[in-house]
């Protein structure tokens, strides 16, 4: 019996620390269907009353919004840096190939509308949260990468910083140093997506973060970029390092071993929120 009430204790105990993980509906009108999100919660959450800072952090092409919950090596990897720094993480659906942004040609992909205006406003109107820029922050993972620094870099009136990890800083498909099969794949769902699989045409041109970089200059966003030495999008993230370092923005911009995988996306992003939680923390919403 002592140990059946040792062993509860120690559930008790464990379960009342941890963070939690909700599943919440935020139906997009621009968009006339339902989507769901994933939000963890701190474990301190329920005990005070505090306004939290909330990360926004986006899944990669072909991936949904659970992602970053099922598919890193460490499942609880999320749960316990929002544990760690008292942060709310929230992960939107951006579909299978929504690049974060509203197509030209695609009524049902109006994912930049849908993340500004929709998702954020749900999220702050459920959750005690920093409802400005000084308290909401943003990366993600490859098409997530470029989708981070996309919203932030259009909207700097929602974001306070922004990070990429193997982001696609450029949509020119064919600078992938991927194979034939999966270029034609690339042509035929950018040519729904954009109209046209042109990558001359300006709708590639001037929604590629690498041709973003005054409008960065002129945010003077914090930003946090890596991307690992044998990934496929590496030459993109240079291209975007160079251009940044010329034009004297500065940043935060690493390479590390690994390629476009989960392994190396769970070892980047703590970095992530690190940086993230040094910028919160100047800007004082961070819960101590």
């Amino acid at each position: 019996m002592q140990k059946l009430l040792y062993l509860a204790l120690i559930l008790f105990t464990f379960s009342a620390k941890a963070s939690t993980v909700d599943t919440l509906d935020v139906p997009s009108v621009v968009m006339n269907k339902a989507y769901k999100a994933a939000i963890v919660l701190p474990a301190s959450y329920s005990k005070n009353q505090a306004s939290y800072p909330v990360l926004y952090l986006l899944h990669g092409g072909g991936g949904h919004f659970r992602d970053w919950l099922t598919s890193t090596p460490d499942k609880n990897l999320v749960k316990n840096l929002a544990d760690k720094y008292n942060l709310i993480i929230v992960m939107p659906e951006g579909e299978t190939f929504g690049w974060y942004l509203d197509s030209p040609s695609d009524p049902t992909n109006k994912f930049e509308t849908y993340i500004t205006k929709e998702v954020i406003q749900k999220i702050d109107a459920t959750y005690r949260t920093v409802k400005s820029n000084k308290g909401r922050v943003i990366t993600g993972l490859s098409m997530g990468g470029h989708g981070a620094m996309y919203l932030s870099t259009r909207h700097p009136d929602l974001f306070g910083a922004a990070g990429t990890m193997s982001g696609a800083m450029d949509m020119n498909y064919t600078k992938f140093k991927v194979n034939a099969d999966f270029t034609k794949s690339l042509k035929d769902r950018f040519e729904k997506l954009l109209g046209t699989s042109d990558v001359s045409q300006e709708v590639f041109v001037k929604n590629s973060i690498v041709n973003m970089v005054d409008a960065i200059k002129k945010n003077a966003m914090p930003i946090i970029i890596d991307c690992g030495v044998d990934d496929f999008l590496i030459d993109a993230n240079r291209e975007l390092h160079s251009r940044l370092l010329y034009a004297g923005v500065s940043h935060d911009y690493t390479e590390r071993p690994g390629a476009h995988t989960w392994p190396y996306w769970e070892n980047s992003l703590p970095y992530h929120v690190l940086f993230f939680h040094n910028i919160l923390k100047k800007n004082g919403v961070t819960i101590e």
